[in-house]
């Protein structure tokens, strides 16, 4: 486990400091503008201001913290290259999740394996009771910095001072709204006011300190519950020993498992015994009698869902608790995962088959994905099978975060709609209604079959869906590549 060498801590005076800068910048890429370029700039500063306290040898630092960091890198690089509404959604919620994972990896108290599932309690108690135990720190701070440099009178001076501030900024708020609307003048003179000042609303700006505000107290107390755990740290070093003690697992009878396996077994392999002769040829036109290509596909579906809610349960449930697979219960795990595989095979295929008869959608395609993904996760399985060497808990997490960066960078738009328009020229079928509502990733590639087949009906549609990129500023903290990619095209469909 990696140990942290400490530097000169800084002072929760400088930490505080620190956190407001942090919150300036939060409002400033973020406040009135949508995430775009803002979002892997200021990850980075985050992670600056979360570290800035600690020194780390880059060679003292594992291949998981760094293998974590990419991760989070490159999700929140997504948010300046693609346009996908789900994903951009989804990253909302993921990276941070990631970010508080890996920093309760890094930096909690506790030194938990990063496959250990503890650490997710770890994360939600430094996101949550950590920051808020350090919260009133932050007004004992402020109360000291102010008063600790006057004496007895000074303070009462300043109280004063402080409470006629306190009472005069709300009749401010009342008042020169008021002023400016009876005299065009003052009005006028509020307009002179420097650009940057004069953008800004009253409220606005009483908005952007609120929201200043409120950062800075959540920055503050989320990086002090790691440089000063406090009280907190010995209470929560207990539950690990305790674990410890009780390290005994729940182990299943040879004989109970074995039984278990060579009854779904015997199933499966029926199964696709009987089914064998359509499974693969639904491409030639086999299907069973009577059943539509709709019906069909849709009998694909329920074959996954068995195949991930009860192969893999048991895949799991015997690779945990029923020991090292000898060679009989070894044999049945492998027959298990052939015949998911084969199932997960066919689920495949009969999808593929819909999507040339019907198109194709954002849940087709995440769902094809996803079957290569459950692909991935037998393959693990059965190498775990044949070894002890492969920790499948930590494969199967390093593998998750793989694939789901991957399914952000593969380009989910673009692809379908270059799909689409590969069965259009072999079908002559289109959805045009869909297609048009496909984020701005697909853009270039729906503008090009608008004019290679002289659709300009198409091309206005696709105006009248993504007219608002031809039109916005284009503010640099919104800046996207597919955006602008979208709006180079447009434009350019519009001038020839």
């Amino acid at each position: 486990m990696l140990t942290l060498r400490k530097s000169a801590v800084s002072s929760p005076m400088i930490a505080l400091i620190a956190a407001l800068a942090l919150a300036v910048v939060h409002q400033y890429l973020f406040f009135g503008h949508a995430p775009g370029l803002s979002f892997p700039l200021f990850t980075m500063v985050l992670y600056a201001y979360l570290f800035h306290d600690r020194k780390y040898p880059l060679r003292a630092v594992p291949g998981i913290g760094w293998f974590m960091l990419a991760v989070i890198v490159l999700l929140s690089m997504t948010y300046a290259l693609f346009d996908n509404p789900l994903f951009r959604l989804l990253n909302l919620v993921v990276v941070p999740s990631l970010i508080s994972l890996h920093m309760a990896y890094m930096r909690g108290a506790r030194r938990l394996d990063w496959s250990d599932l503890r650490i997710v309690g770890e994360a939600f108690n430094h996101l949550l009771p950590q920051t808020f135990n350090h919260i009133p720190n932050v007004f004992r701070l402020l109360r000291i910095a102010m008063f600790r440099r006057f004496g007895t009178r000074q303070k009462s001076t300043l109280h004063k001072v402080l409470i006629g501030l306190v009472i005069a900024v709300p009749l401010l708020v009342l008042i020169i709204p008021l002023l400016a609307s009876a005299d065009g003048t003052f009005q006028r003179l509020l307009n002179a006011i420097p650009e940057w000042g004069g953008a800004l609303s009253l409220d606005g700006i009483m908005a952007r300190g609120v929201w200043i505000a409120i950062c800075c107290v959540l920055f503050f107390g989320y990086f002090q519950g790691f440089a000063k755990p406090g009280k907190s740290r010995r209470t929560r070093m207990q539950p690990e020993t305790a674990d410890a003690a009780s390290t005994k697992k729940l182990r299943i009878d040879p004989i109970i498992l074995a039984t278990l396996l060579i009854s779904i077994n015997a199933v499966y392999v029926l199964f696709v015994a009987v089914q064998f002769s359509y499974l693969f040829g639904a491409s030639d036109g086999i299907l069973p009698d009577g059943q539509t290509y709709a019906e069909y596909a849709r009998s694909g579906f329920a074959e996954l869902v068995v195949v991930s809610a009860i192969n893999f349960a048991l895949l799991m449930v015997s690779l945990v608790y029923g020991g090292k697979p000898g060679g009989r219960i070894a044999a049945l795990l492998y027959v298990l995962i052939f015949c998911s595989g084969v199932m997960l095979y066919s689920a495949y295929m009969r999808l593929a088959l819909y999507e040339e008869v019907y198109g194709y959608t954002y849940i087709r395609f995440l769902v094809q994905a996803f079957m290569i993904y459950l692909a991935f996760l037998l393959l693990l399985a059965a190498l775990r099978i044949r070894t002890d060497l492969v920790p499948l808990s930590k494969c199967y997490i390093v593998l998750s975060l793989a694939a789901y960066v991957l399914v952000n960078y593969v380009g989910m738009d673009r692809i379908i709609a270059e799909k689409s328009i590969e069965r259009f020229e072999e079908s002559g079928q289109i959805d045009r209604d869909y297609l048009s509502g496909l984020s701005a990733d697909a853009v270039p590639a729906l503008v090009r079959y608008g004019r290679e087949n002289a659709d300009t009906a198409f091309i206005n549609r696709l105006e009248r869906h993504h007219g608002e990129l031809l039109r916005s500023s284009g503010d640099w903290r919104s800046y996207n590549v597919s955006e602008q990619l979208a709006r180079n095209a447009l434009k350019e469909a519009y001038d020839k």
